[in-house]
């Protein structure tokens, strides 16, 4: 059997040069509970469909990286128990067990880039643990963006991390971080984590002539496009911090680490705003979507027909 398969409507699209955007699936099965999850998922979908370009949600089912999840395969994500979250280092134990896996921004971006999707959104990425200095605990998201030509959407790293240390890494690891609109760099919940960005691009072609000029050139590697949570939808960066104090000190107390640490914080945030981040969450989630969509339409017309100046 195939360890990898792209399903046929994936394959068309890549086929005819029509935009992709790659969507991961731990958001799916450990980001929300259930039905929201399955819900968020259609949704991201549907918002991708409406800009004009085609979503392709990966995720792995009995030991197959599947590109472009049908949604019967996604609703089985969603409500199924155990899946594995699948970085680059489970892919291999995950794929010769047979088990079924949720693919985090690693995994994702080693599978998009496998099939040829150029781009990828995602809540918000991995980054520096705060405490890394003791734990050492940093997400092999930051090691793959520095490895895998795949351009990130995102609302900023996730609010639970270290957002100096992050850029900072991802500076060493020449990651470009690109502002989307914005010269300041998103702080998932707010817009403004009080660091600024390599640089700030205005429109979906700006951002495209950069991707194809990095990867013509031969600069391999992904690029980190920040797209600010709309205001709308910001939550207090005060109460945020004080929440996330909490969580941080109820992990330490119950004694969670490694790759479990991400998805308790996030279910804690949940339980300690009443719901108020998950809602922030999905909102941030729609809008990468749909900046996402822009983006993948203008790269496929740069691929076919040159960029724009």
């Amino acid at each position: 059997m195939e360890k990898w398969i792209i399903n046929q409507p994936i394959k068309e699209a890549l086929t005819n040069q029509e935009p992709l955007v790659a969507l991961e699936s731990t958001i799916i099965a450990h980001g929300m509970p259930y039905p929201k999850n399955l819900e968020t998922a259609k949704q991201v979908e549907q918002v991708i469909r409406k800009q004009g370009a085609i979503p392709a949600t990966i995720g792995i089912i009995k030991g197959q990286i599947i590109v472009g999840l049908t949604e019967e395969q996604i609703h089985f994500l969603a409500n199924t128990k155990p899946v594995i979250k699948a970085s680059r280092r489970d892919l291999p134990m995950i794929l010769a067990k047979g088990q079924h896996g949720a693919t985090t921004v690693s995994g994702t971006m080693i599978a998009a880039n496998l099939a040829g999707i150029k781009i990828f959104v995602t809540g918000g990425i991995g980054g520096v643990h705060r405490g890394a200095a003791q734990s050492f605990d940093i997400s092999a998201d930051l090691t793959e963006l520095s490895q895998t030509s795949v351009a990130v959407v995102c609302a900023g790293v996730k609010s639970i991390l270290d957002i100096g240390l992050t850029l900072e890494k991802l500076e060493t690891l020449g990651v470009p971080v690109i502002g989307y609109q914005t010269q300041r760099f998103p702080a998932f919940y707010h817009s403004d984590s009080g660091y600024d960005c390599d640089a700030q691009v205005d429109s979906p072609e700006e951002m495209a002539s950069i991707l194809k000029i990095k990867w013509d050139l031969g600069l391999t590697g992904g690029v980190v496009i920040g797209n600010p949570i709309p205001k709308a939808h910001e939550l207090d960066k005060t109460y945020m911090d004080q929440m996330i104090q909490t969580a941080l000190q109820d992990a330490e107390k119950e004694g969670v680490k490694g790759k479990e640490t991400t998805p308790y914080l996030l279910d804690k945030m949940k339980q300690l705003t009443q719901n108020t981040s998950l809602e922030a969450n999905i909102a941030l989630v729609m809008h990468n979507a749909k900046v996402g969509a822009d983006i993948a339409i203008a790269y496929a017309k740069c691929q076919k027909n040159g960029c724009q100046p």
